[in-house]
C-alpha cells in the first residue's frame, strides 16, 4: 500500500547532475547532484524525469531534502525489479545509512515518509505477511455493491451541499470529501465521527500548525473506534481487522486503520480531482469519452498510467552492496520508486499519446508483495463517485480559464489546490437525502459482509439524478456521457 505525506514545497536551486556521483557520497560531495525538491522537479516533474533519464539512464542519483544522497529508478522494469526483490531492496527504513549515520534532522520533512513505524509497510518476510493477509483477506469480505451503495449515498450527500449554487470547487466539496467519508462507513464509524476524521485528516497532510494535534485526533478517534469493536463486533472492516486470525493487538489493528486512511485519502483524493481536470479540459480525453470509444473506467485507468497520484514512492533500501541498471549500489542506500517516471518509459510507452485502455500494468498501484492491497475498493470510490456527479450535474463545466488551476507540489506527488466548475442549479437546492441518514449507530447497515446476509439500504432509497428535480440539459458531450456510463 502506498502512502504519502505532508510535505511543504521546497524552493531550493536545482542543478544537472554530474556524469558519475555516488548516491551514498557523504553530504559535503554531493555538488552537481540533481535535487529532487528543487524548483526544476516540482515545477516541470515529467521534463525533470527525462533529463534525468536522458543522462543516467534507468536509475539516476538525486539529493532529497537535507541534502542527503537517494537514488531515483526511472525505468519501468528497474522499479518492478526492485517492488519484487525485497531481499536486495528492504522496506525496513532502519538500515539507511543517513538514519544509522544521524543525518536526518529530528524535524526533517522526510520523516513521516520515512520514520520506520510498526506497520507493514515498513516491514518483509513473515512480519509483513502476518498483516498483508490480515489487511486483505479483511478488504476480501466486502461486497461490491454494498461499497458503491456506500458511494453513491456520500456522493449524493455531498452534492447535495452544493447543488442549488450552480457553481463549486470539486476539489475542497468533493474529492477531498468522499473518499475518507466512505472509508469512515466501511471502518464501521457512526457519520458525525466520519465527519470529524474527515476534517483532522485533512489538516494533518496539509502539514498546518494544528496537524500535530489533527493526529493526535485521529488516533484517539481509530482508537475510541476499536475500543467500541472490541465490545460490539459489526459487519465490518475494523471489526474483520480485530477478528482475524493473525490475532492482531489493538495497537497493531489502530496502526494499519491509520494507514488505511491516509493511504485511502491521499491517493483517492488525487486521483479524483484529476480525473474529473482531464474530463473537464483535455479535448482528445472528451472526444473518446463522448464517442463512446472510452468508459469511465478506460478514463480512470488512462489516468493511471499517465498520471499516477503518487508519482514517486518512498522507498527501498538496498540490503547489501548490488547493482541495478548498471549502477552501483552500496548497503543502506535508499531508492525512490520513480511511478510517474516509470509509467512514461519510453521502452515500453515509445509514445504516450497511445491510448492504454484495458491495460492495468502501470506502477500506480506499485507492484510485488507491496502492492497496493485497497485498489479495488479505491477504483469503485472514484468511478461510482464521478459517476454520480455526472448524472447530477449533466452540463456540468469549467469556471475559469484551465491556465488559472494550480497545484501545491512536493517530491511525492502534486495535488491541485482547486477546479472551480459551473452547472444549471438544481430548483430544489440543498435537499436532504432519501431515505435519511442510512447508517445505524456504527456506519455498517450500508454494508454487506459475504459470509452473512445482507445489510443493506435497498437500492431505491438512494438519491438519484430524477430526485434532484430534472436538470436543463444543453447541448454538451456531458449528456452524452451518460449514456455510455452504463456500460461498466
Amino acid at each position: 500500500m502506498t502512502a504519502s505525506h505532508a510535505h511543504q514545497p521546497r524552493t531550493t536551486s536545482a542543478s544537472g547532475p554530474p556524469p558519475e556521483c555516488p548516491a551514498h557520497a557523504p553530504a559535503g560531495d554531493t555538488d552537481g547532484l540533481a535535487r529532487l525538491f528543487g524548483p526544476e522537479a516540482v515545477d516541470d516533474a515529467p521534463g525533470f524525469y527525462e533529463k534525468l533519464r536522458a543522462k543516467h539512464g534507468p536509475v539516476a542519483p538525486v539529493l532529497v531534502d537535507g541534502d542527503l544522497p537517494a537514488w531515483l529508478v526511472l525505468g519501468y522494469r528497474e522499479n518492478l525489479e526492485v517492488l519484487r526483490t525485497p531481499s536486495r531492496f528492504s522496506h525496513d527504513s532502519r538500515i539507511w545509512h543517513c538514519f544509522k549515520e544521524n543525518q536526518v534532522a529530528a524535524d526533517s520533512p522526510l520523516m513521516p515518509a520515512l520514520a520506520w513505524q510498526p506497520v507493514c509497510l515498513f516491514m518483509d518476510g513473515a512480519e509483513h505477511e502476518r498483516f498483508r493477509v490480515a489487511l486483505t483477506e479483511s478488504m476480501a469480505r466486502f461486497d461490491r455493491r454494498g461499497i458503491r451503495r456506500c458511494v453513491t449515498r456520500s456522493a449524493n450527500q455531498l452534492i447535495d451541499d452544493f447543488v442549488g449554487d450552480g457553481q463549486a470547487d470539486l476539489v475542497s466539496q468533493f474529492a477531498e470529501q468522499l473518499p475518507l467519508r466512505v472509508v469512515a462507513q466501511l471502518l464501521g464509524m457512526a457519520d458525525e465521527e466520519g465527519a470529524e476524521l474527515v476534517e483532522a485528516t485533512r489538516d494533518l497532510l496539509k502539514g498546518s500548525e494544528t496537524a500535530f494535534q489533527s493526529n493526535e485526533y485521529v488516533v484517539k478517534a481509530l482508537e475510541q473506534l476499536v475500543a467500541h469493536k472490541r465490545a460490539a463486533p459489526g459487519p465490518d472492516f475494523t471489526s474483520w481487522l480485530m477478528t482475524h486470525s493473525a490475532k492482531l493487538t489493538d495497537e497493531e489493528v489502530v496502526q494499519h486503520l491509520r494507514l488505511v486512511v491516509i493511504a485511502a485519502n491521499e491517493n483517492t483524493t488525487n486521483l479524483t480531482a484529476n480525473t474529473l481536470r482531464m474530463m473537464l479540459t483535455d479535448p482528445r480525453f472528451r472526444a473518446s469519452l463522448a464517442g463512446g470509444s472510452m468508459t469511465l473506467p478506460d478514463a480512470l485507468e488512462q489516468m493511471l498510467w499517465d498520471e499516477p497520484p503518487t508519482a514517486v514512492a518512498p522507498a527501498r533500501w538496498a540490503t547489501g552492496d548490488t547493482e541495478l541498471a548498471g549502477q552501483s549500489i552500496k548497503a543502506g542506500d535508499m531508492l525512490l520508486l520513480g511511478l510517474a517516471a516509470g509509467n512514461a518509459d519510453p521502452v515500453i510507452r515509445p509514445d504516450l499519446s497511445v491510448p492504454m485502455q484495458g491495460n492495468r500494468s502501470h506502477l500506480a498501484f506499485t507492484g510485488g508483495p507491496h502492492e497496493c492491497p485497497g485498489q479495488e475498493i479505491g477504483r469503485a470510490i472514484i468511478d461510482t463517485g464521478i459517476d454520480v456527479l455526472l448524472m447530477r450535474l449533466p452540463d456540468i463545466d469549467l469556471a475559469v480559464p484551465e491556465s488559472d488551476l494550480k497545484w501545491v507540489s512536493h517530491w511525492i506527488a502534486r495535488h491541485l489546490t482547486a477546479l472551480p466548475v459551473k452547472f444549471t442549479a438544481s430548483p430544489q437546492g440543498r435537499r436532504a437525502s432519501i431515505g435519511g441518514s442510512g447508517n445505524d449507530a456504527h456506519g455498517t447497515d450500508v454494508l454487506q459482509d459475504s459470509a452473512g446476509g445482507s445489510r443493506g439500504v435497498a437500492d431505491e432509497a438512494l438519491p438519484s439524478s430524477s430526485s434532484a428535480g430534472p436538470p436543463k440539459t444543453r447541448s454538451s458531450w456531458w449528456g452524452l456521457l451518460r449514456r455510455w456510463l452504463s456500460r461498466k
